[in-house]
């Protein structure tokens, strides 16, 4: 047997138009209403995982030129609030974690505090915050944008308010005695002054401790401030990295590492680095695939800049497949990890085409090919994901995509049983909710 890993399943479309351009919209599921995320859940629940996490894109910009590529195929919009969603998901389901997507900028302390301990005590401990310091909604609020580090310094304040309102009640502040019909002690319940850099507001909060915990926090981000955050804060590093096991033994090192400089136990964050399989029926199946991926035509690479430009806020499509791309076209609001993203192994954009840069991102690989490879069948997928396991102390892995059944049913039908078999998924949970199935193993 071995050794148990954690699985999340990251809801990469976030609340929006699931299946919208593919086939698979045909199944005339309704985006808009909770039926197929509660099916989703429900699915998820039953192979094991531990939680899904929600991405959530505030903005979708604001000239006319943004607002179309993020709406054209529905890339970066609409996107409904997924914290409106998740009680849905919490009443479909009784062990399974949600983790929606908050930005500090568009919660004030005392509202967020709030609302999500009531979904913490209404879910059974199960909820979690996926933090995030993007920017460029700022406007949306009336903020200035922040600089990539400020950002980050706005989210230590905003999660240590949080964490201040959840504890100011003592532990011996709730009493509950029906028979002195005394409920709490108002002694043991802390007042509360905020006044910091980027928040003001007083305390205490209206509402109980938590029985089991505070809500979990995700976050993603691998730049050195994003793995400190991480480590002060985090019980999920969600990581992106090439899933080999050097690449992965040295990401969760650095996690760990800087975890426990923060003087936390380094077991108390679990990294877990994302991961979209394509499952096949055969090996030779899987070779078609990555075949037929290695010349693109011109339909699959608009396809690719379709989606790239609407990360981008920048229309790819208008440009000269076949002259290198030009940085100048990018504005100041863009991220420069998502540019970096778009490079990929280029060293700069000047050392390729436009096309090239596309092609490679159009192109796909085979499983255990030692370079990332994706393709393959669910033995070989398990036999990845056993490795990692096996020779880097991997945590475990976040499988993304949208929750239309297809998409599920596709990468996960084959994959579980075999999984089960080999002692990698749970085939049951812990009691406590989502910190203490994170913590079993």
């Amino acid at each position: 047997m071995s050794r148990l890993q954690h699985f999340g399943w990251f809801l990469s479309r976030g609340f929006g138009p699931h299946g919208w351009a593919r086939p698979y919209y045909e199944w005339n599921y309704d985006w808009q209403k909770p039926g197929i995320y509660q099916e989703g859940a429900r699915t998820l629940e039953q192979a094991g995982f531990d939680f899904v996490l929600i991405e959530d894109a505030l903005s979708l910009g604001i000239s006319p030129e943004t607002l179309d590529l993020r709406v054209r195929k529905a890339y970066g919009g609409p996107k409904h609030d997924p914290w409106t969603l998740t009680p849905y998901l919490f009443a479909a389901t009784e062990h399974l974690g949600v983790i929606p997507t908050a930005n500090p900028a568009g919660f004030l302390p005392y509202t967020a505090a709030r609302q999500f301990a009531s979904l913490q005590h209404l879910s059974g401990s199960r909820l979690g915050v996926n933090l995030v310091t993007d920017v460029g909604s700022a406007h949306h609020f009336g903020q200035q944008r922040l600089p990539h580090d400020a950002a980050y310094d706005r989210a230590q304040e905003w999660i240590d308010a949080l964490r201040e309102l959840w504890h100011s009640w003592g532990d011996d502040a709730l009493i509950a005695d029906p028979v002195s019909q005394h409920y709490a002690d108002g002694s043991r319940i802390g007042a509360l002054r905020h006044r910091g850099q980027y928040y003001s507001f007083d305390g205490p909060l209206n509402a109980e401790p938590f029985p089991a915990g505070d809500p979990i926090v995700a976050s993603p981000g691998g730049s050195p401030r994003g793995i400190d955050f991480a480590a002060r804060n985090s019980g999920i590093q969600l990581a992106l990295t090439r899933l080999d096991v050097a690449s992965v033994r040295a990401y969760r090192e650095k996690v760990r590492a800087a975890a426990t400089l923060q003087g936390r136990d380094a077991a108390d964050i679990k990294t877990l680095f994302v991961f979209k399989p394509i499952v096949t029926a055969s090996a030779e199946e899987a070779d078609r695939l990555v075949r037929a991926s290695l010349h693109p035509d011109d339909a699959a690479l608009r396809e690719v800049a379709e989606a790239w430009s609407s990360d981008l806020e920048t229309d790819l499509t208008a440009l000269d497949l076949d002259r290198p791309l030009d940085p100048a076209v990018f504005g100041e609001h863009v991220s420069q990890g998502t540019i970096k993203g778009l490079r990929g192994r280029y060293d700069s954009f000047a050392d390729a085409s436009l096309r090239d840069v596309l092609a490679a991102k159009a192109r796909l690989g085979r499983i255990g090919d030692g370079a990332g490879g994706a393709v393959g069948t669910a033995d070989e997928i398990a036999d990845l994901i056993e490795e990692l396991g096996e020779e880097a102390d991997n945590d475990g892995l976040l499988f993304s995509g949208d929750l239309h059944p297809v998409t599920l049913h596709r990468m996960l039908d084959d994959l579980v049983p075999i999984l089960r078999r080999r002692g990698i998924l749970r085939t049951d949970f812990a009691p406590g909710g989502l910190r203490a199935n994170l913590s079993s193993f």
